[in-house]
């Protein structure tokens, strides 16, 4: 019996989910059962690619699921602008020989949930439109997820996407409502977070001239938006996905964690898309986010030493 974790991963990539897949696929306490793939950082074409490409840079036998090329309901605006348009910074990498699977991410979200009932870590990287769908056409998902780690929101409206809003719920607000209102526990690594745990561009660029191929796959397909950070962010380079990969593999090195009821806005006219956090439990509604306010900064990045400096 293997007793890994099984880990499915619902995610856009992206130079940063780029990263929390390098490092889901080197940890050995989990086992990466499906890549089920969204629209968001760029289209889904793109997003598809990426994710067999980054297989094949690890020799990952792990199936890959395309999802849902745009939002539940209103068009949105891709990251192509930080990610290159390809999602991987327009190296013009080789594409992989792999090929996604047919069956639909929504349905193989589902499929998955009964092959690991009780014990599926579920970690969302990207704009929730896939587990939306997958909740419509089941209701009952959350009761076969063990833990269900979202990598967006600002909670408290300092958005990067919009004043507001951060991106991947701003993608999809109507897909993110579906999702925080049907999951009654859901850990919450939010944008607020990312930046309280930035990365010295220094130490990047020394993990990245490791002897490895995932350090110098990786190294090609972040210097546009790590270039891009130095240039609108300072010293420090800030991998959100990254960070609440972390927080999937290694919960313990969260330092601090508040539960709070969490919606988002659908309406407004300034803050679509924005993450309310009910913090002193106004509307009487139950603690549905753990919020992940800090985490251990060394455990961190050590976790993305180790995930670029693997063979």
């Amino acid at each position: 019996m293997d007793d890994r974790i099984p880990l499915l991963i619902d995610t856009d990539p992206g130079v940063d989910d780029a990263l929390a897949l390098l490092m889901a696929f080197n940890d050995p306490r989990h086992r990466v059962v499906g890549l089920t793939i969204a629209a968001g950082n760029v289209g889904l074409r793109h997003t598809v690619a990426n994710a067999l490409k980054l297989c094949e840079i690890v020799d990952a036998d792990v199936p890959v699921f395309a999802g849902c090329e745009s939002p539940l309901l209103h068009p949105a605006r891709d990251a192509a602008y930080v990610h290159g348009q390809d999602g991987f910074g327009d190296t013009g990498y080789a594409p992989s020989t792999r090929e996604a699977d047919a069956e639909h991410a929504a349905l193989a979200l589902l499929r998955l949930s009964h092959e690991h009932a009780g014990r599926l870590l579920l970690v969302a990287l990207g704009p929730l439109t896939n587990v939306a769908l997958a909740l419509k056409l089941d209701p009952t998902l959350p009761q076969r997820v063990a833990r269900f780690v979202v990598m967006g929101g600002a909670v408290s409206a300092h958005g990067n996407i919009t004043p507001a809003a951060e991106f991947n719920i701003a993608f999809d607000p109507e897909a993110a409502q579906i999702v925080f209102s049907a999951f009654p526990s859901f850990e919450l690594v939010d944008w607020e977070a990312v930046l309280r745990h930035g990365l010295a561009h220094a130490d990047v660029d020394a993990w990245l001239r490791a002897d490895s191929p995932r350090a110098r796959f990786y190294d090609s397909i972040s210097k546009q938006t790590r270039a891009w950070s130095a240039d609108r962010r300072g010293e420090r380079w800030h991998s959100a996905d990254a960070l609440a990969m972390a927080h999937a593999l290694a919960p313990a090195g969260a330092l601090k964690l508040v539960e709070r009821p969490v919606a988002v806005e659908l309406d407004g006219r300034h803050t679509r898309g924005a993450t309310i956090v009910d913090w002193n439990r106004q509307t009487g509604e139950p603690d549905n986010a753990t919020i992940v306010m800090h985490y251990e900064q060394r455990r961190f990045e050590r976790l993305i030493e180790a995930a670029l400096a693997a063979h």
